[in-house]
């Protein structure tokens, strides 16, 4: 691991602002990431910004009758958290899918949002990567691509992103809330947040220099059955082949999303127009411009599949 400093700050504002004015800066809270990162190498900040002493570790009402989840919220509490269970079921659910009991313990809701879309060529730093190096090419394509992206990749990358938790974000409708180092606040539709590969897979969410998260909002309960089904290789510590997030009301309709597939969360809106017509229908249209390689062209047929029994579940 390479040398670097240590700041404690005192405000979001100060640590948009020190990381913005810093070069190679970094925000960490509970390094699940960044910090296997930083041992092999392949993230090298030179001054790292401690930001879990902001107050953003709660979890509160909107008067809207939604939840603000505080940037450094736990997942383990967030799991547990009555409301969460309550009303938004599939993110609880998403929550405990996710890695394990011990790094649910450290890892936090905008370290889970921010987690690198990666595989097992992104930490090879003997491979060319256009993630590690701009330009460097993908070794994925024309490599082991099982576990790779069947839909949104490009020429430059074909990594999925590892988050269950932002799946059923996605499903959900959240919107992450951030301040910039002048102080100016935004929120970011949770649709916008994290971005396909293009041509720069390097750049993978919508946030600027310095820019700092400091809450994600749920917006009011939709209510309708909530589920989320992941399928992986292995029954813990594993990412998903294909997850699905759904939230089926009685009358056949609702959102799904799906994790494994792609470089972000993927909804098609449009889709779920589908949803009564059964698994079949909607996948064609959530993955019908598909682009799967020979090795994980399964995942079409999984990802029906795995929806099929989710809809199954929700209509009892």
């Amino acid at each position: 691991m390479k040398s670097f400093t240590y700041q404690r700050v005192t405000s979001p504002i100060a640590a948009a602002a020190a990381a913005v004015h810093t070069p190679h800066a970094k925000f960490i809270a509970g390094g699940t990431n960044l910090l296997d990162l930083m041992k092999l190498e392949i993230e090298t900040p030179s001054h790292l910004i401690d930001v879990n002493r902001l107050g953003l570790d709660k979890v509160e009402p909107t008067p809207d009758g939604g939840l603000r989840i505080g940037a450094v919220v736990r997942n383990t509490d967030l799991a547990a958290d009555e409301r969460v269970r309550r009303d938004y079921g599939v993110l609880s659910r998403a929550l405990l899918a996710g890695a394990s009991g011990q790094l649910r313990n450290r890892a936090t809701t905008a370290g889970n949002l921010l987690q690198r879309t990666r595989c097992p060529y992104f930490y090879d730093t003997n491979q060319p990567c256009n993630k590690r190096q701009p330009g460097s090419g993908c070794s994925a394509i024309g490599g082991f691509s099982r576990q790779h992206a069947v839909i949104g990749a490009s020429d430059f990358c074909i990594a999925t992103h590892p988050s269950d938790m932002a799946v059923a974000m996605r499903a959900l409708d959240a919107t992450v809330e951030t301040v910039r180092p002048d102080g100016a606040v935004r929120t970011i539709p949770i649709a916008d947040f994290h971005r396909l590969p293009g041509d720069t897979p390097q750049i993978e969410t919508a946030l600027a220099p310095g820019e700092l998260i400091t809450a994600v909002t749920l917006p009011k309960p939709v209510g309708g059955k909530q589920i989320y089904r992941k399928v992986r290789d292995r029954a813990s510590y594993a990412f998903a082949l294909v997850s699905v997030a759904a939230i089926v009301q009685r009358d056949g309709s609702g959102h799904v999303a799906l994790g494994g597939v792609a470089h972000k969360p993927w909804r098609v809106e449009a889709a779920e127009a589908a949803l009564p017509r059964g698994a079949r229908a909607t996948v064609a249209q959530l993955l019908g411009d598909a682009k799967p390689t020979r090795e994980n062209a399964f995942k079409l047929t999984l990802a029906e599949r795995t929806l099929a029994a989710v809809l199954t579940e929700a209509r009892g």
